[in-house]
């Protein structure tokens, strides 16, 4: 019996030899340390016991129940939260809890806060919202961050969450805390359903094997959160750059050298310092990508080099010698004996030709790959797409330049993050100077996929089209860069929603800026949707699309999600794209886009001009809508109650103004399409305000000379109208001048 049993002893005790050598080998915990809970493995920073952890944010607790037939389950202590997996990477996968909505039997449970700890969300992750016709914001503070709808189908749940029952979006960079509230609008079919939205890694939702309808009788689903190591720094006495937290010393370093500036971290890996903040900067460590090394990198010698030719003896061949350096792997045949002067001459031949050779192969190889890669990424960016519109006729870019991909790089200092104007959901916009010192912006969009270069190609088709003193223009566009590239005029004074929702001494937003720049904006829409060559509908107007350039006249942008029809089309049919609080209910709920979907967003950037408030806020009054409540407002007669008080405090005495445009921007508002005044319209009556507004401050101005001449006067005062006032004013551009291509004779300066 014990002769049957001792191999099996034998073996247990080699494998468990292997395995300890193997750890000794390419360690990943600190000596002494447990690296295991469970199936999950823990490396360094993180650890289980005492001394075997960084500090307190990186401590795990392995769970066990007493149950000999359950798992131990890590949980990172300070956060509760369970861990999934953990690598030395910078990422870790936990579980994250599910909001629901009118779902019997479940907790109501939020995101964990990571503000003060060194973790966040990746940008891996995606934001989900599933039931009928749901509409979950992820909030951060007090501010919407993102969020989503779904469009109502009882019979379409499945595996995908493609807008129907289930809709996605992007979260956004550096986010430590989220919370999640539902939207209560009218979506026929969804009444009381239950609904929940989540936060999730986006391979996890977007593999095969996750069934979005069974998501529900879940309470967690995995997340992805970045972990990164901040400390203050300081220089010691050698020259050496030694991360310390409030503990003291810390036994990993990142060395550098003063003289060269270069940094390092332990002896076969890399090392890089990130200043995110002056006084915490960000230490990343990480085995030599290019070596065959394994390990962690933040212990002392945690890299271990993968000798290939020791793994496999026979790599090479038999007879054939292996070398393995840094994981250049070379196979030579046996020697034979050579004079020292006939090693010595073959060596200097071989070395001089080897040179030349690899010089001219160099050149070469160099010279076609940057012109195979410029192909490639011609044809990756819609090269070809965008050669079918020329030859079609639609578009007419004869103006538009190709920019050289060198060339936007030295102009943005290498597309550097301090260069960075604004990110939105089709990209990042940078500020560049060309190198006749022209001030530009460069938009870089986030991906390379079909549908984002479709969304490129349509961007450069409809702006090359468009020639408006109102409208951001397009200098250009690069084809032959990894990512597609938009260049455009520099406006310099930034967004209309950060001069209406946040205070600026500089420029005050009085009441008459406020209509001029109204008046600008349905304009340049009244001449996209009846002047262009084609009609050109918008479909993500907001305050946020609105710039303001170095004279504060207003230029919409962004014209990634646009789309131009036929005269024929009354109708744009699409899945539902748009900005919460701006977004048409008709187009929400039928899906067909129109002229008047654009005016119905227009409506919301009035009552935005007029109130000073957010198109969404997190107050319950009328669902948190700004439409609704403008609307309950204008029905109620109280209108001045929710108008801005910087409007209100100027004391002009053009509350009739007021209440012009406010009766106008509730027919912009108004449930039906068909109902709403056109972008023409809209145009016009705020033109013959204005001009009405400028008659009356002349009236004011001139009303104490009218009365000392009224004796000299042919007819009396009342015979003097706003129509003639209005006839008599100069100093506005007409509409046929909004509508008429951009020149010098038709430019108006405000003053």
């Amino acid at each position: 019996m014990v002769g049957k049993q001792f191999p099996s002893y034998l073996l247990l005790l080699f494998s468990w030899l292997m395995m300890n050598q193997v750890t000794s080998e390419i360690p990943t915990s600190k000596n002494g340390c447990p690296s295991h809970c469970g199936n999950v493995s823990i490396p360094f920073p993180f650890g289980i016991k005492p001394g075997c952890f960084l500090d307190e944010w990186f401590e795990i607790i392995c769970q066990n129940d007493n149950s000999s037939n359950t798992i131990p389950k890590p949980i990172l202590n300070r956060t509760k939260l369970e861990v999934i997996e953990i690598s030395v990477e910078g990422t870790f996968q936990v579980r994250n809890p599910i909001t629901f909505l009118n779902c019997s039997d479940k907790q109501i449970r939020e995101s964990t806060n990571l503000e003060g700890s060194p973790f966040k969300y990746s940008q891996n992750n995606k934001f989900a919202a599933v039931g009928c016709g749901a509409i979950a914001l992820m909030n951060s503070g007090e501010a919407s961050v993102g969020g989503c709808s779904s469009i109502c189908n009882d019979t379409a749940y499945g595996n995908s969450c493609n807008g129907i029952n289930c809709c996605q979006t992007s979260i956004p960079s550096n986010l430590k805390s989220s919370n999640t509230s539902f939207l209560n609008l009218p979506a026929e079919g969804s009444g009381n359903q239950c609904k929940f939205a989540f936060m999730a890694d986006q391979r996890w939702l977007e593999s095969g094997s996750t069934n979005i309808s069974a998501i529900h009788e879940m309470v967690d689903v995995p997340v992805e959160l970045i972990w990164e190591l901040y400390h203050y720094s300081t220089y010691d006495i050698f020259g050496t750059f030694v991360e310390t937290n409030s503990s003291g010393f810390l036994e990993y370093n990142c060395y550098t050298d003063i003289a060269t500036s270069e940094y390092g971290c332990y002896q076969n890996s890399s090392c890089d310092v990130y200043i995110a903040n002056v006084n915490q900067p960000r230490l990343q460590c990480s085995c030599g990508s290019s070596w065959t090394f394994e390990g962690n990198p933040y212990l002392l010698e945690g890299c271990k080099d993968i000798d290939l030719c020791k793994k496999d003896p026979n790599y090479c061949g038999e007879g054939y010698i292996c070398t393995d350096y840094r994981g250049a792997v070379g196979c030579s045949p046996p020697e034979h004996k050579k004079s020292p002067l006939e090693a010595i001459l073959i060596g200097v031949g071989s070395g001089v030709l080897v040179l030349l050779f690899l010089s001219a192969s160099a050149w070469l190889l160099t010279k076609y790959i940057k012109k195979r890669r410029r192909e490639k990424f011609f044809k990756q960016n819609g090269g070809l797409l965008l050669q079918q519109q020329l030859s079609s006729g639609e578009a007419n870019i004869e103006k538009t330049k190709l920019f050289k991909s060198d060339e936007l790089e030295k102009a943005t200092d290498q597309f550097n993050m301090n260069r960075v104007l604004g990110q939105g959901g089709q990209g990042t916009v940078y500020k560049g100077m060309l190198a006749d010192g022209k001030i530009i912006a460069v938009k870089k969009s986030k991906k390379v996929d079909g549908f984002k270069v479709t969304e490129f190609i349509n961007e450069v088709v409809i702006l090359s089209q468009i020639n408006h003193r109102n409208v951001v223009k397009l200098l250009g566009c690069c084809l032959e860069t990894e990512v597609p590239l938009l260049v455009y005029e520099f406006i310099s004074n930034g967004t209309l929603f950060r001069y209406i929702h946040d205070q600026n001494e500089d420029f005050q937003l009085t009441w008459e800026t406020r209509l001029r720049i109204a008046k600008e904006i349905a304009g340049a829409l009244s001449y996209l949707h009846s002047a262009a060559s084609f009609p050109i509908y918008h479909r993500d107007i907001k305050s946020s699309n609105i710039l303001l350039d170095e004279k504060h006249r207003a230029k919409i942008a962004d014209f990634g999600t646009s789309r131009s029809v036929t005269i024929e089309q009354t109708h744009l049919t699409t899945l539902v794209c748009g900005t919460f609080g701006y977004l048409d209910p008709e187009y929400f709920q039928s899906s067909q886009f129109t002229d008047k979907s654009d005016v119905y967003s227009f409506g919301v950037v009035l009552a935005e001009l007029l109130t000073g408030r957010k198109p969404v806020f997190m107050e319950a009054e009328e669902g948190g809508s700004l439409a609704a409540s403008f609307i309950l407002s204008m029905e109620e007669n109280s209108l001045f109650d929710i108008v801005d008080a910087r409007v209100l405090k100027e004391e002009t005495g053009e509350k009739e103004a007021i209440m012009a445009v406010a009766k106008l921007a509730k027919r912009c508002l108004d449930l039906s399409g068909r109902k709403r005044p056109s972008m023409k319209e809209v145009a016009m009556e705020l033109e013959r305000i204005q001009k009405s507004v400028k008659a009356s401050d002349y009236v004011e101005q001139n009303v104490e000379v009218v009365e000392y001449n009224r004796n000299e006067m042919t007819a009396p005062r009342n015979d003097v109208s706003i129509s003639t006032w209005s006839a008599s004013y100069g100093g506005i551009a007409s509409l046929s001048d909004m509508e008429a291509p951009l020149n010098e004779k038709h430019m108006v300066t405000y003053k």
